[in-house]
């Protein structure tokens, strides 16, 4: 391989290396959980994007999210994938609906612990059912 074929290579690699540096699974669950509020990006039926500031609570290393009958909840039914905003940082991410009874509960009691009575109120004025998701890597 010639030299200048070898910085290239080398260069490729350093660059593949920086863009999974950005990957979804380089999320830090434990300072997001730190956050009170971040930011989801869906899709409209249009297309355009829909940004809303939500509620994200960390179970067992993992990042869940709340919602009723929004319309970025319906948006995600259309697509699940989402764009996460937290600390300045942005993760491609995949929303899975939680179906499992007990890790819902769990969820649930999280949401509880992390925003308290402001969760108390939410559960009064939410649109709907709730649904849990869970955020995972693309």
């Amino acid at each position: 391989m010639s030299t200048t074929g070898g910085r290239l290579a080398r260069f490729t690699v350093l660059v593949a290396a920086w863009l999974f540096a950005g990957d979804a699974r380089a999320i830090d669950w434990a300072a997001a959980d730190a956050e009170q509020v971040v930011q989801i990006v869906t899709r409209n039926e249009d297309g355009t994007p829909r940004e809303t500031k939500v509620w994200l609570v960390v179970v067992e290393g993992q990042g869940y999210l709340r919602t009723g009958g929004t319309r970025w909840y319906a948006n995600l039914e259309r697509d699940p994938d989402v764009v996460l905003r937290v600390a300045g940082a942005e993760h491609a991410l995949r929303a899975e609906l939680v179906e499992d009874p007990g890790l819902v509960e769990r969820v649930v009691a999280a949401f509880r612990t992390k925003y308290g009575f402001s969760d108390r109120m939410a559960g009064l004025i939410r649109f709907g059912d709730a649904h849990i998701m869970r955020l995972v890597p693309r």
